[in-house]
C-alpha cells in the first residue's frame, strides 16, 4: 500500500506544473467571461479622451459622459466581483483529468476497497503512465455567447486607433476641462495647438504641445490652429508667417495658413515659440523619354517621364494638328474642318509614390482624322494643389494602323481624305471607282468589294456630315476586310500573308510589324501543309503535283523562312524579296489535284459537292461581270470585252451568259440558280458521309443553310437586286464549304476507325503510284513481297534498316525541346503511325 503512495505521489509532483498552468487557464477564464464588459468601457473612454472627444464636446456634455462612464465601470465591476470566484485545486486536476482517456489522475486518487492487490498494483501503474503524458489544455475564452455584437472588438480596434493617431497631450489637458476645471485653472490658464499640412502632401498632423524643438519645417500651405483656455486676454500668440491680419477671438485662439518663413510665438504663461521655415511647393514636371512608337496593330506608345515633389495627382497628352507640316497635296490640299483636339489622360500608378513616375501611354488612335498626319504632343501633369507643369510640343507623326495591301490603302487614304473635309467627298468617290474599274483577278474578297461599291454610289449623291462620319466607318471595315482577308481558305491566307510581307518590305515598314507579318506567315504556311495532309487522309485517291522536280522537307522550309527574317533584319531587302519571289513559286506548285483512282459512295458525294460549288462559283463570277457591265454602261463606256473574255472559257451551263443580256439575262441567272438550287437538295435527299454523327448532322445543317442562301440569291436575281444576290451567293458558298469539311472529317473519323479495328487500308495496301506527299514526292513503288522499289528510300540499302534508322531520328527530334511546338507536334503525330 505505501509502494502504490508513493507511486501514486510521485506522478502527482511531476504534473504539478501542468496543474498549476490548468490553475491559471481557469483563472483567466474566470476573468475574461466576468470583467469583459469592464475593459471595453476602459478602452473606450481612453480612445475618446485620446482622439480630441474632449474638446469638441461642451463642458456639461463631458462632466455627464464622465460621470456615466464612471458610473458604469464602477457598476461592471461589482457585477463581475460578485460572481467571480477563485478556482480551486481540485477542479484544476479535474479539468487535467478530463483531457485523458480512462481519468487516471482521477483513479490515482482512489483506494482498494476489495481485491487482489496485484491486480490494483498494475492498475495503478496503467494510471500512472496514462498521467505522466498529460498536457495543460488551453483556456477558453470564447465570449461569443455572452458578446453577440462584438463589442470587446470594437473597443479594442477603437484603442489601437488612439493609440496610433491619438495624443497622450491631450488627455494631460482634461484636467482643465473637466470637473475639476476650476481648480486647474487657478493654477494657470492652457493652451493646445495643431499644425495640419495639405492633404496633397500626405504628411501628419501635429500637436505643438508635443514638440519642444525651437525650429520647425513645414509644408507652405499648413494651417495653425491654437486655442485659449482659461481668463480671456491672459494667452496671445503673435506671427509673421500668413502675411494677413491675425484674427482670433477674445479666449477661443488663432487659425492661420503658413505661407513663408517667420515665427509663431505664443504669449503668457507656459508660453512657447517655434522659427518655421517653408517648404515650397514646385509645379511638376513632366517630357517625353522617346518619340511616340507604332506597334503592329497600329496602337501608339509613348514613354513619358513625371515628378513632383509631394505627386502626381493627373496627367493630360494633348494631340492637335500641325498643319504647316502636312503635305498639302491631293486630298490634302483643301482646308481642313476645324477639330477639337485629342486629349488623352496619361496613366499614373495606383499604388505606390507618384514622386517619381516613368510610364507608358499607350492608345488606339487608328481611326481619327489625324493618324499618320503631322502633329504636335503637348504633355502636361498637375499637383496637389492645381498647379501644372508642360513640356515642350513634341511635332511627330500620330502613329496608326498601316495597310500593306494596295487596295485596302487607297480605301483608307480616301478615308482619310474624307474626314479631312467632306468637300472631298466627291473626289473620293472618283478615285474609288477608278481603283476599282477591273476588279477580276484583283480583288480577292467579293464581299468587301460590294460594300465598297455601295459606299461609293452613296459617295456620289448628297453627303450629311452624319452620312459622312457612317461612310467613314464603312470605309474602315472595308479595308480591313481587305487587309485581313477571308482567312477560311488555308491556301488564300498563305497567299495573303505573302503579299502584305512583301508590300511590307517594299514600304519600309518597322521591325515590330515585320516580325508580326513573318510570324503570320509561319502561321499559314503551318495551316496550309497541315490541310494539305489532311486532304491527303480524306481523299486517298488524290495525287501531289511535282513542284517541278523540287523536294523540300518541314525542316527546309523552316530554315527558307528562318533565312528570309534573317535577310530583312540585316536590310538586305533585294535578297529577301528575291527569297520570297522563291517561295511564293513553290507554294504556287504545291496544289491538289484530282487523280485517277476508285471512289466510294461517299467520295461521290463529295464530288457532286465539290461540282455544285464549282457551278455556284462559276454563277457568282458571270453576275459579278453583269453589274460590273452594268456600271460601265452608266458610265458611258461600252461593255462586252471583259466579260466576254471572263467567259471564253464556259462551257455548257456556265455559257448561256452573253453580252448585251439585259432582263433576260437576268432571268437566265436566276433559273442557272434554280436549277443549282434543285440539285442541291436532291443531294440532301441521298445518303451522305457520316450520318448519325455529330459530323454529318453539323454538314446537313451547313446544306440548308446554303438552299436558304440559294433561294435568297434566286429571288434577289428576280428582283434584278444583283448586290444582294452576291452576297447571299456568297452565304450559300461558304456553307458549301463548310459543309464539305464537316463530311470530310465524318469520313476521315469512319476511316481512322476502321484502321483500328484492323478492317481498313493498311500501310503499303494498294498501289502508290499515282500518289505524292504533301512535299510533292513521290513514294515509290512497291514489289510483291511490299519491299520499295524506286522512290526516296529505295538507295540500294536495306528499307527496313532505313525505316528504323528514320524511326529513331524522329524519337529524338521530338524530344528536342529547342525545336517548335508546331514541329514536335508534327513529329508526334508521325510517330502515331508507328
Amino acid at each position: 500500500m505505501q509502494g502504490q503512495d508513493q507511486t501514486r505521489n510521485l506522478t502527482l509532483w511531476r504534473l504539478r506544473w501542468q496543474i498549476r498552468l490548468t490553475w491559471a487557464g481557469l483563472l483567466a477564464e474566470r476573468l475574461v467571461r466576468g470583467f469583459w464588459p469592464v475593459w471595453v468601457v476602459l478602452l473606450t473612454v481612453y480612445a475618446a479622451l485620446a482622439l480630441g472627444l474632449a474638446e469638441r464636446l461642451p463642458q456639461a456634455w463631458f462632466n455627464g459622459l464622465g460621470v456615466a462612464a464612471a458610473v458604469l465601470a464602477l457598476g461592471l465591476l461589482a457585477r463581475g466581483l460578485r460572481g467571480f470566484r477563485l478556482p480551486g485545486r481540485a477542479q484544476a486536476m479535474a479539468r487535467l483529468d478530463a483531457t485523458l482517456p480512462g481519468r487516471p489522475l482521477a483513479a490515482l486518487t482512489d483506494t482498494q476497497a476489495v481485491g487482489s492487490g496485484e491486480v490494483w498494483q498494475a492498475h495503478v501503474a496503467r494510471m500512472s503512465a496514462r498521467a505522466a503524458r498529460a498536457r495543460a489544455p488551453a483556456p477558453d475564452v470564447r465570449l461569443n455567447s455572452r458578446d453577440p455584437y462584438a463589442l470587446r472588438y470594437t473597443a479594442l480596434l477603437l484603442a489601437l486607433v488612439a493609440l496610433g493617431f491619438g495624443s497622450a497631450g491631450r488627455m494631460a489637458g482634461i484636467g482643465a476641462l473637466g470637473p475639476q476645471g476650476a481648480q486647474a485653472l487657478a493654477a494657470g490658464p492652457v493652451w493646445e495647438g495643431w499644425i495640419r499640412p495639405p492633404g496633397y502632401t500626405g504628411k501628419p498632423a501635429l500637436y505643438l504641445n508635443d514638440i519642444t524643438a525651437p525650429a520647425l519645417q513645414l509644408p507652405q500651405g499648413s494651417r495653425v490652429t491654437l486655442r485659449f483656455y482659461g481668463e480671456a486676454g491672459v494667452l496671445g500668440v503673435t506671427e509673421s508667417v500668413s502675411g494677413a491680419p491675425l484674427e482670433q477671438g477674445a479666449a477661443q485662439g488663432a487659425e492661420f495658413v503658413v505661407q513663408h518663413h517667420g515665427r509663431i510665438e505664443i504669449t503668457g504663461p507656459n508660453g512657447r515659440g517655434w522659427d518655421i521655415g517653408v517648404l515650397p511647393d514646385l509645379p511638376p514636371t513632366i517630357a517625353a523619354t522617346t518619340p511616340p512608337e507604332r506597334e503592329a496593330d497600329g496602337q501608339m506608345k509613348l514613354p513619358f517621364t513625371a515628378a513632383d515633389d509631394y505627386g502626381v495627382v493627373a496627367g493630360k497628352a494633348q494631340i492637335t494638328l500641325d498643319l504647316s507640316a502636312v503635305d498639302r497635296r491631293h486630298g490634302l490640299a483643301a482646308d481642313p474642318e476645324p477639330r477639337d483636339p485629342v486629349v488623352l489622360d496619361l496613366p499614373l500608378p495606383f499604388t505606390g509614390s507618384r514622386t517619381q513616375i516613368a510610364e507608358v501611354l499607350q492608345d488606339d488612335l487608328s481611326r481619327h482624322p489625324f493618324a499618320n498626319l503631322p502633329v504636335q504632343i503637348r504633355l502636361s501633369a498637375e499637383d496637389g494643389p492645381g498647379q501644372t507643369g508642360d513640356a515642350a510640343p513634341l511635332a511627330t507623326l500620330l502613329p496608326g494602323k498601316r495597310f500593306f495591301d494596295p487596295l485596302a490603302a487607297s480605301v483608307a487614304e480616301a478615308r482619310r481624305d474624307i474626314l479631312w473635309t467632306i468637300a472631298n467627298t466627291t473626289r473620293a468617290a472618283q478615285v474609288l471607282r477608278a481603283v476599282t474599274h477591273r476588279p477580276e483577278n484583283f480583288i480577292r474578297n467579293e464581299r468587301a468589294f460590294l460594300r465598297l461599291r455601295v459606299a461609293i454610289r452613296q459617295m456620289e449623291g448628297t453627303v450629311t456630315p452624319d452620312l459622312r462620319d457612317q461612310l467613314a466607318e464603312e470605309l474602315w471595315e472595308i479595308a480591313l476586310l481587305m487587309e485581313q482577308g477571308d482567312l477560311a481558305s488555308a491556301l488564300e491566307r498563305l497567299k495573303r500573308a505573302q503579299d502584305r510581307l512583301d508590300e511590307a518590305m517594299k514600304n519600309g515598314a518597322s521591325e515590330s510589324e515585320i516580325a508580326e507579318l513573318m510570324q503570320e506567315l509561319r502561321d499559314a504556311l503551318d495551316n496550309y501543309m497541315r490541310q494539305l495532309a489532311e486532304e491527303a487522309e480524306r481523299a486517298p485517291d488524290q495525287q501531289m503535283s511535282d513542284m517541278q522536280g523540287m523536294q523540300m522537307t518541314g525542316d527546309q522550309l523552316q530554315q527558307l523562312l528562318d533565312k528570309l527574317q534573317e535577310l530583312m533584319e540585316q536590310g538586305r531587302m533585294a535578297e529577301a524579296q528575291e527569297l520570297m519571289e522563291m517561295l511564293r513559286q513553290l507554294m504556287e506548285n504545291m496544289q491538289v489535284t484530282q487523280g485517277q483512282g476508285g471512289e466510294g459512295q461517299g467520295q461521290g458525294r463529295m464530288r457532286d459537292l465539290a461540282d455544285t460549288l464549282r457551278d455556284q462559283q462559276g454563277l457568282s463570277d458571270d453576275a459579278f461581270r453583269d453589274m460590273q457591265d452594268g456600271f460601265d454602261r452608266n458610265m458611258g463606256r461600252q461593255p462586252g470585252q471583259p466579260g466576254q473574255q471572263g467567259e471564253q472559257g464556259q462551257g455548257g451551263e456556265d455559257g448561256q451568259q452573253g453580252e448585251g443580256q439585259g432582263q433576260g439575262g437576268e432571268r437566265s441567272l436566276a433559273d442557272r440558280q434554280r436549277d443549282l438550287r434543285n440539285r442541291l437538295r436532291a443531294l440532301g435527299q441521298s445518303e451522305m458521309p457520316g450520318e448519325g454523327s455529330e459530323r454529318g448532322q453539323a454538314g446537313r445543317q451547313a446544306l440548308d443553310r446554303a438552299g436558304r442562301a440559294m433561294d435568297g440569291a434566286e429571288q434577289a436575281l428576280r428582283d434584278g437586286d444583283t448586290p444582294r444576290a452576291l452576297d447571299r451567293q456568297a452565304e450559300a458558298m461558304e456553307a458549301l464549304r463548310e459543309g464539305m469539311r464537316e463530311f470530310g472529317e465524318a469520313m476521315a473519323e469512319d476511316r481512322r476507325q476502321q484502321r483500328g479495328d484492323g478492317n481498313g487500308e493498311q500501310f503499303g495496301e494498294g498501289d502508290p503510284r499515282g500518289q505524292r506527299d504533301p512535299l510533292g514526292r513521290d513514294p515509290g513503288t512497291y514489289s510483291q513481297r511490299g519491299q520499295m522499289e524506286g522512290g526516296p528510300l529505295a538507295d540500294g540499302t536495306d528499307p527496313y534498316r532505313r525505316a528504323l534508322d528514320l524511326l529513331q531520328e524522329l524519337r529524338r527530334r521530338s524530344g528536342d525541346l529547342g525545336r517548335t511546338d508546331a514541329e514536335r507536334d508534327y513529329l508526334r503525330r508521325l510517330l502515331d503511325q508507328f
